[in-house]
């Protein structure tokens, strides 16, 4: 494994971070969750990302009991507040009262005293960020929390989030957005804006909801038992399929990767790793050796002309416009 700063704090961690949206708690059983989670500690993964509403608190829960008897220090983990954890009115948003309600049920289901990183999971366009900040800015002065992100945030709200932290005198160290070799939105604003600020970007779907590691093949069903087949959450691939000629792109990758001795999959990560504002790329999995394989990517180094040749591949498929980062509301 290897590892890299947090931005420009002096946060280290592991450039493949794991993660568990979707799975844990919801698509994967306890015994194979489990199963995930160990493998990425024997494969040096020390930076675990999730968030209270992944399967409404269980992937929290699953992920403490996987990490449990650990040595704390050891461990980089990160958690999120901002999606409906319930049916009531402020049981949701960036407001003072959900976040510090938030964070200690987090704690409580994660069995520790503190995470490194608490971010919010998106912008809350019905509550000041002042009343936001400030809540961030108690939570790590108590103790509860090292650092401060937000996921898929502008580049304006970004500076005027960091501003803000800095005024209160914590640290809005990173920022958590989809990034991938065919969704690239955060380039022309996001990063620019966070290099300037020393903020280090912690990607999601660095494989497109799995589209990046070839197995879904144009003309063809979604293979048994992937995301594509699920009831509930192919939608999040279809999201990237319904663009005309996207497959047929993809599937340009494959002697890119063989070139270099990789898969598909590790392909992709390693592009992601190639920016220099990425300080970890996120992997899920449903099974350990999915993480086995995907850990190689760690480390490798692609020469200007494969990065090219990819760029080329997806060219005509890939999605650049800095407008398509938003975040709904969550009352609506």
């Amino acid at each position: 494994m290897e590892f890299r700063h947090l931005g420009r704090s002096g946060l280290v961690i592991s450039e493949i971070a794991y993660g568990n949206w979707i799975t844990h708690g919801s698509q994967v059983e306890e015994d194979a969750a489990q199963a995930c989670i160990k493998a990425a500690l024997d494969a040096g993964i020390t930076t675990f990302d999730t968030a209270d509403v992944y399967a409404r608190g269980a992937a929290e829960e699953v992920l403490g009991r996987g990490l449990k008897g650990l040595p704390r220090e050891s461990l980089e983990i990160f958690s999120k507040v901002y999606w409906p954890m319930g049916e009531g009115k402020n049981d949701r948003g960036l407001s003072r009262k959900h976040i510090m309600e938030a964070i200690d049920a987090t704690l409580r289901r994660l069995q520790t005293d503190y995470v490194d990183l608490y971010q919010a999971h998106r912008f809350d366009h019905e509550t000041p960020r002042e009343e936001t900040m400030e809540a961030f800015a108690d939570i790590v002065h108590s103790g509860k929390a090292h650092y401060i992100g937000v996921s898929e945030w502008t580049a304006d709200q970004i500076r005027a989030g960091h501003k803000l932290a800095r005024e209160l005198k914590i640290q809005l160290v990173s920022s958590q957005p989809q990034y991938s070799a065919l969704w690239r939105v955060i380039e022309a604003e996001v990063i620019p804006a966070c290099e300037e600020l020393g903020i280090g970007q912690i990607v999601w779907s660095p494989l497109a909801q799995g589209i990046l590691t070839g197995k879904y093949k144009p003309g063809q069903d979604a293979p048994a038992g992937s995301r594509g087949a699920d009831e509930k959450y192919g939608k999040f691939v279809t999201g990237f399929t319904q663009k005309p000629g996207l497959l047929e792109s993809v599937q340009k990758l494959e002697p890119i990767a063989n070139d270099h001795g990789l898969n598909m999959a590790q392909l992709a990560l390693a592009w992601v790793l190639q920016n220099s504002n990425v300080s970890a790329a996120i992997i899920g999995a449903s099974r350990p050796e999915q993480v086995d394989s995907n850990v190689k990517a760690a480390g490798v180094t692609l020469e200007d002309s494969a990065m090219k040749a990819i760029d080329e591949a997806l060219a005509d498929v890939a999605e650049f416009d800095p407008n398509k980062t938003v975040s709904p509301n969550p009352r609506a």
